[in-house]
């Protein structure tokens, strides 16, 4: 079954894109690829415990259970020692990668405090953007009263766009608040 987001591309954002860059091929068009879902966690060097909590949350918000993310080298003034975990991650692609950008997109981005919209430099040269929140609890699925600490997290949308600009034109059709 196809998401409210795949519809409106196939049907609305691929013809325009196709329109407004010229390509002489279909699968020229870009798409997305996939979307990753990072969160640190600092205080994990102190607490083995702190993990298991962004774990849940991050499983909560993505629907998919995450990868813990390892060092890979000691870093004596952090505490750190190598293979130690500081952090988890989640790579979502198909139907749960557009479930989640419209998510995002409709409920937590206007639920983020003093929320102007996301940046336009935040690109990499290579069609990807990338952005970060300071709260887990903007997503409807965390329980406010059950966190056990406000955690930020990096989102990291992935397209198959050459140019930042297509990949700018790809994301403003799914409804990316870009600031004006």
């Amino acid at each position: 079954m196809k998401t409210r987001l795949q519809t409106q591309y196939e049907e609305v954002i691929a013809p325009a894109l196709l329109k407004e860059f010229g390509y002489k091929n279909k699968m020229e068009i870009p798409k997305l690829d996939k979307i990753v879902l990072n969160m640190g966690v600092g205080e994990a060097t102190e607490d083995r415990k702190a993990i298991e909590g962004a774990m849940k949350d991050m499983e909560a918000i993505a629907g998919q259970k995450p990868v813990i993310t390892h060092s890979r080298k000691s870093i004596a003034s952090f505490k750190l020692r190598e293979n130690m975990a500081i952090g988890c991650k989640v790579t979502l692609r198909g139907a749960k990668m557009y479930e989640f950008l419209d998510r995002l997109i409709t409920m937590a981005l206007p639920r983020v405090r003093d929320f102007r919209g996301v940046s336009n430099k935040s690109f990499d040269g290579h069609g990807n953007y990338a952005l970060g929140l300071k709260e887990q609890i903007v997503f409807l699925e965390i329980n406010y009263d059950a966190i056990d600490k406000v955690r930020g997290m990096d989102i990291v949308i992935g397209t198959t766009a050459k140019t930042d600009a297509e990949a700018k034109a790809l994301l403003a059709g799914f409804g990316m608040p870009f600031m004006k």
